[in-house]
């Protein structure tokens, strides 16, 4: 079958999975595209990538396009996210000092409770603590910066600094960083690396916020309507694959392999098990559905995730909440999701945003075909997020 090679940029994570499977499995194949997946050395890279026509779609973090249409970041090529690759899937670590002093005054890592652990967090730390993030856009600094203000944190002097995924680690074994918020595998490999321990898996925070999502500029969605929906089947086929439980030892086999990831696929299994070794001693922590890319609509756009980061990013930066959630409900595109899917007979929400943090619960909610579980949706605060109309 002849096939039309299609360019998509991504980065070293546990969460570009389902584009890696899409390739390896032939997912792409069986909808008439190859995809050629081009590793990028850092989120900025990535973004340039994609803004400036290098590459037709990115595996991408969400709160990105967001922030493009806000008008922040200096760049503005308007991007569509045209489905969430991943919910959840970052942890947050700390350096072995810090480690040291959260055991001796007795905390134990539960691993659960982000009100706790930012108490003694805020107890163990200096004056200032320093985190290092991927990128200034991401569900990693939005995270952390919700974490920080609901918690005894808040007295701290908070400082946050850019770092590559990859090279976590080694700005923290550096004193460059007192702690970390970074996507798996790199949390773990610190751990592996004897410089950190790991503290809070990002889902504690918030059970499903939406990590990465499948970027393409809107001028191409527009032109190639047809690559479009190729590309969405195919990956909505990969995390259809990745949802059972069989295909994990599988997935972490590929995802290990030298041109990806290049880590061991122990690592990798980590975070699709959920299975977790916290510090160098070698305690163990589960997390139930740590990542997730198919199960309860995890990969439907919904507008109030993207109003949800407009908000914080509005608070911020000194712009209208209002004004900056509806241009933000622009960019998560529910509306080419429900068609592009469509014939797949994918099940999909009723409505396109919802009440965030409302759910302490699995809930069956009104769908296309007549009813669909969601996942409880929670923050650690029990706030609710009500989008602006």
């Amino acid at each position: 079958m002849r096939t039309v090679n299609l360019p998509v940029a991504y980065m070293p994570l546990v969460d570009a999975a389902p584009l890696i499977v899409a390739r390896e499995m032939g997912f792409d194949r069986a909808e008439g595209i190859s995809l050629d997946l081009r590793l990028a050395p850092s989120w900025s890279s990535l973004r340039d990538m994609l803004t400036f026509g290098h590459v037709d779609a990115a595996h991408l973090l969400s709160p990105i396009p967001v922030a493009m249409a806000l008008g922040l970041g200096g760049i503005a090529t308007p991007l569509s996210a045209v489905s969430v690759l991943s919910l959840n899937g970052n942890v947050i670590g700390v350096g072995t000092q810090l480690a040291g002093r959260l055991t001796d005054q007795g905390y134990g890592f539960d691993f659960t409770d982000a009100a706790t652990a930012g108490a003694a967090l805020a107890k163990a730390a200096g004056d200032v603590l320093v985190f290092g993030v991927p990128f200034p856009f991401s569900m990693h600094v939005e995270l952390l910066r919700y974490w920080v203000a609901g918690t005894e944190l808040a007295s701290k002097q908070v400082e946050i600094r850019t770092v590559p995924p990859p090279l976590m680690a080694q700005a923290l074994a550096g004193g460059e960083i007192d702690a970390f918020c970074v996507g798996e595998p790199w949390g773990s490999f610190a751990v592996d690396d004897n410089v950190g321990a790991l503290l809070l898996p990002g889902k504690a925070i918030w059970t499903c916020a939406p990590e990465k999502v499948l970027a393409v500029r809107n001028n191409w969605a527009e032109t190639e309507p047809h690559l479009l929906g190729s590309l969405m089947r195919a990956v909505w086929r990969a995390g259809r694959w990745l949802s059972n439980t069989d295909s994990r030892t599988t997935a972490s086999e590929m995802l290990s392999r030298k041109t990806y990831l290049n880590v061991s696929p122990e690592l990798i299994d980590r975070a699709l098990m959920g299975d977790f070794t916290i510090s160098a001693r070698g305690e163990q922590r589960h997390v139930d559905g740590f990542v997730e890319f198919f199960d309860g609509a995890a990969t439907f756009p919904w507008r109030s995730q993207a109003k949800w980061i407009a908000h914080q990013l509005a608070q911020r930066n000194g712009i209208d909440v209002s004004t900056a959630e509806r241009q933000a409900a622009r960019v998560f595109r529910s509306d080419l999701y429900r068609r592009e899917l469509f014939g797949l007979g994918v099940e999909t929400p009723g409505a396109s945003e919802k009440l965030e943090g409302a759910l302490p619960e699995s809930t069956t909610v009104a769908s296309t075909n007549g009813s669909l579980i969601l996942a409880p949706n929670v923050f650690f605060d029990r706030r609710i997020f009500e989008p602006t109309g």
